[in-house]
């Protein structure tokens, strides 16, 4: 038995107003995906838990089967541990956002323009933090360059009870001051963020930026404090050999962490312009190699949600059916069997920009015991009329695995 998890990062939603009303999922074609749904299981999970600030990190955790009361320790550790960092029991690692903010004189009184830095590629990006960590790395501080704006600080002899440390994605067009850590413990924190400023603005990447027409990487931002953890192997857990497709380090990392193989794409980007086919093409390599179970993780969906971007948001959802889904029909269809699950990890509504904690719709489509869903196309509303509720998050890959 082959298993393909296809997890559309943030692909739940609420009614869209420039979709008359629908949402992205009720909007997009998707004939494959809801060809899936119709043979097989449809209904819907709560991934986030009561009382979890809802994540991609404590979200997926939940779809991979870990409990994230249990594992889940911060996001940046995740992260770290894809980028090969090695963290001593008191050390605390934050993402570090680059991001776009307006150019008022005083630094609270400026607007989060981009959270992203206008996409900023990995390559500019790494001579931003490399300049960072020239300036404010020590003894106490370490910065590491990850893929495109995501990034990466250890704090040696650190603390997690920093206040608030507000995602920099939550705020988007706000003025940042009332969203900055007063706490006394994030001050040398949050004295960067206003000092790397005055540091980038005048940058040669953020100078040719400019005159490119694109957003300039400006300011770094802190958010997502948390310390070193492990996790239990995947194939300890379910019995198979398992693999992690992802564009960004926070996915990769739960991977690493979870023994799982991790190959590399070229051309991907965490967004809508990503190698979306390339990816479905390492996913069938990594089962002709042995590998059991395959994780293909499509960030394109929540970023959309996050910029407010209500067509390219469906247009995502369309792409992984064209060009994703026929490439790991086609190859399973040659298999003694395989089973299919379909989700999104959280919703991330167009309405907010940001994410939510309402519970998820699901599919899974079992090549050997195919069924009648009595759902026509797999979305929010039509998920919730099958009766089918998974209320506790990581029980869904027993339920899938069997």
């Amino acid at each position: 038995m082959k298993y393909a998890v296809v997890l559309y990062d943030g692909m739940a939603d609420y009614p869209v107003p420039a979709l008359e009303g629908k949402t992205p999922m009720e909007v997009a074609k998707k004939p494959n995906f809801d060809m899936l749904g119709k043979k097989g299981e449809v209904g819907i999970v709560k991934t986030v838990a009561d009382g979890i600030k809802p994540g991609s990190d404590v979200a997926n955790l939940s779809v991979l089967g870990y409990d994230p009361v249990k594992y889940h320790k911060g996001r940046s550790p995740l992260e770290a541990a894809n980028l090969g960092i090695k963290m001593a029991p008191d050390d605390v690692a934050l993402r570090c956002n680059i991001v776009t903010l307006s150019d008022e004189e005083n630094y609270d009184d400026k607007t989060m323009i981009d959270y992203s830095a206008g996409d900023i590629s990995s390559e500019e990006a790494a001579e931003i933090i490399k300049t960072v960590n020239e300036h404010f790395g020590n003894d106490r501080l370490s910065f590491y360059s990850g893929v495109s704006y995501r990034h990466c600080l250890i704090v040696h002899h650190g603390t997690i009870d920093l206040g608030k440390m507000t995602p920099p994605h939550d705020i988007s067009k706000r003025v940042v001051g009332p969203y900055i850590s007063k706490s006394p413990n994030a001050k040398m924190l949050t004295d960067i963020m206003r000092e790397s400023y005055k540091l980038l603005k005048d940058h040669p990447v953020n100078l040719k930026r400019i005159a490119e027409g694109k957003s300039p990487a400006n300011s770094v931002w802190f958010w997502g404090e948390g310390t070193c953890t492990t996790l239990p192997s995947f194939e300890s857990l379910y019995g198979v050999r398992a693999s992690m497709i992802s564009a960004v380090d926070l996915l990769n990392g739960i991977g690493f962490l979870a023994g799982m193989s991790r190959p590399h794409v070229e051309g991907t980007t965490g967004y809508i312009d990503t190698n979306f086919k390339g990816k479905a093409e390492a996913a069938v390599s990594e089962w002709k190699r042995g590998q059991d179970l395959v994780y293909l993780h499509f960030e394109a969906p929540d970023e959309c949600g996050h910029r407010n971007e209500p067509f390219n948001k469906v247009r995502s959802i369309e792409l992984i059916d064209e060009l994703v889904l026929p490439v790991l029909l086609d190859y399973l269809k040659t298999t003694d069997g395989f089973k299919i699950m379909i989700l999104p990890d959280h919703p991330t509504p167009i309405v907010t920009m940001t994410h939510a904690s309402d519970p998820v719709p699901y599919m899974i489509y079992d090549s050997t015991n195919e069924k009648d869903s009595g759902v026509d196309s797999v979305n929010e509303n039509s998920a919730k009329t099958t009766g089918n509720f998974v209320g506790f998050g990581p029980d869904l890959m027993k339920r899938f695995i069997g």
